[in-house]
């Protein structure tokens, strides 16, 4: 900024040459010393033959955001078995035998002699048998699906803005519709 200023006064050419030298090692970083010899005449000459043009850069810093997949974790689905106890109340039938006994009156028989008969009547009944069987009560699927959302990114930008000092009696005139950010102090 002190080079843009040092090209309109014409107070002292020492001023604008160290500052010079300041700006170009700032700048430039680690350019040749025959660079910066240049620049030097070439504002000296400038300021000699009453050239009153001269140029400054301005910069500002702005944001490269990138983004990275990282591991955020896992999820493990399993089945444990888990044993319970169950009563269930079953319908059974069995067969009884009923012996009915009916007085005769003592009629007489036809038969003539008497003597051991045996009568054998087959009884049943339901017996309860029990099997298990597995049965699918249930699927569970588990799969992944990608969800944006939007998260606040907040950091300091540095920009560099032009001032303009004056000293003496002198008038300073900006261009409206490519500069509006010098100071007319």
């Amino acid at each position: 900024m002190s080079d843009f200023l040092g090209l309109f006064s014409d107070d002292n050419s020492q001023n604008t040459e160290n500052q010079n030298n300041q700006s170009n090692s700032s700048n430039q970083g680690n350019a040749t010393s025959s660079t910066s010899q240049n620049s030097q005449q070439s504002s000296q000459q400038n300021s000699q033959n009453g050239q009153n043009d001269g140029t400054l850069q301005l910069h500002k810093e702005e944001l490269d955001i990138t983004k990275n997949s990282v591991d955020a974790g896992d999820v493990v689905i399993s089945k444990d078995v888990v044993e319970e106890q169950k009563t269930v109340d079953v319908p059974v039938m069995h067969e009884e035998v009923v012996i009915t006994r009916t007085p005769m009156n003592n009629e007489r028989s036809d038969s003539s002699s008497i003597s051991q008969e045996t009568i054998t009547i087959p009884v049943s009944q339901e017996q309860v048998e029990v099997n298990k069987y597995a049965v699918t009560t249930e699927e569970i699927s588990a799969s992944k699906r990608q969800v944006e959302e939007t998260q606040q990114v907040q950091e300091t930008l540095k920009r560099e803005e032009a001032h303009v000092d004056t000293t003496g009696n002198v008038n300073v005139v900006s261009d409206e519709s490519s500069f509006s950010d010098i100071n007319n102090s």
